[in-house]
C-alpha cells in the first residue's frame, strides 16, 4: 500500500506520471510495463508501490491530472475575455483548442476506454472519474453562459455528455486524416450553432459580467472528500466527484 508523503514524493509522482503518459502512448496501457515505467522516470519499484498500487491507479492519477489542466487552461482563457468577447461563437472557439499533446493523452485514454467496456469494474470505477468531470464541464458551462446572458435548455449534464463526444469523437478522425479535419475543427464549425439551439436568452439580463468562471473554486470545493494525499485507489478519488448526484 502507499505510504505516508514525504518532501520528495510530489515530485517521485510527477515523474512516474510523466514516464507512464510516454510509455503508455508508445507501447499501450497493456503492453506496458511497470518496470519501464521505472526506468523511464528513472525510480525503483518501490517508488513506484509507495505512490500506486497498479497500473490502474496510475491510468487513474492521469485521468484527474488531464481533467483538472483541461479545465484550468480553458477557465484561464474565460477569464481573460472582456466583456463584449462574451459571444458563443467565441466561447466556442476557446472551447475548440487542442494542445500539441493531446495525441499521447487521446491514444491513451482510448485504449483504457476499450479495456472499460470489457471489464465491469474498470468500467465503474472509470464511469465516476468521468462524472466528476462532466459535473465540472456541467457547472462551469452553466456560469459561463450566465455570464453571456444565456441559459442552457437542456439538462446540463446531459450536454456535457454531447461535448465530450463532439471532443473525441472528432479527435478520432482528425488523428487518422489530420490534413482533412485538423484537431478542433468540428467543434469550431458546430459547437455555436449547437450552443444557439440549446440556450436562450435569459430574460432581464444584459450582455453577462462577472470576474471568473467559476470552474475551479467549484472544482476545489470538493477536493479532500474520500481523499488523503491523492494517492488513493480509483474509487477513493472518485468520490470527491458527488458523481451520485450526476445522471
Amino acid at each position: 500500500m502507499p505510504k505516508g508523503v514525504t518532501r520528495r514524493r510530489p515530485r517521485t509522482r510527477a515523474a512516474l506520471l510523466k514516464a507512464a503518459l510516454e510509455t503508455f502512448a508508445e507501447h499501450g496501457f497493456h503492453a506496458t510495463t511497470i518496470e519501464q515505467i521505472c526506468e523511464r522516470a528513472g525510480y525503483t519499484r518501490g517508488a513506484y508501490y509507495s505512490n500506486f498500487a497498479s497500473k490502474e491507479e496510475l491510468f487513474l492519477a492521469l485521468f484527474d491530472e488531464h481533467s483538472d489542466r483541461t479545465v484550468r487552461r480553458l477557465a484561464e482563457s474565460i477569464d481573460a475575455l472582456t466583456a463584449d468577447e462574451y459571444t458563443l461563437t467565441r466561447l466556442a472557439e476557446l472551447a475548440a483548442r487542442v494542445e500539441p499533446d493531446e495525441r499521447d493523452w487521446y491514444l491513451v485514454t482510448t485504449e483504457f476506454t476499450l479495456h472499460a467496456i470489457r471489464d465491469p469494474q474498470a468500467a465503474w470505477v472509470l464511469a465516476r472519474h468521468d462524472a466528476r468531470l462532466r459535473t465540472e464541464i456541467a457547472r462551469g458551462l452553466t456560469l459561463v453562459l450566465r455570464r453571456a446572458g444565456r441559459e442552457l435548455t437542456v439538462d446540463a449534464d446531459r450536454f456535457a455528455r454531447l461535448l465530450i463526444a463532439l471532443r473525441e469523437g472528432g479527435l478520432a478522425q482528425s488523428y487518422v486524416e489530420p490534413g482533412e479535419l485538423p484537431p478542433g475543427s468540428l467543434e469550431r464549425q458546430f459547437l455555436a450553432p449547437l450552443l444557439e439551439a440549446s440556450t436562450r436568452t435569459i430574460p432581464g439580463s444584459g450582455s453577462g459580467t462577472g470576474t471568473g468562471t467559476g470552474i475551479d473554486d467549484d472544482a476545489a470545493e470538493g477536493e479532500g472528500e474520500g481523499e488523503g494525499d491523492g494517492d488513493g485507489d480509483g474509487e477513493g478519488q472518485s468520490k470527491r466527484s458527488g458523481s451520485d448526484a450526476v445522471i
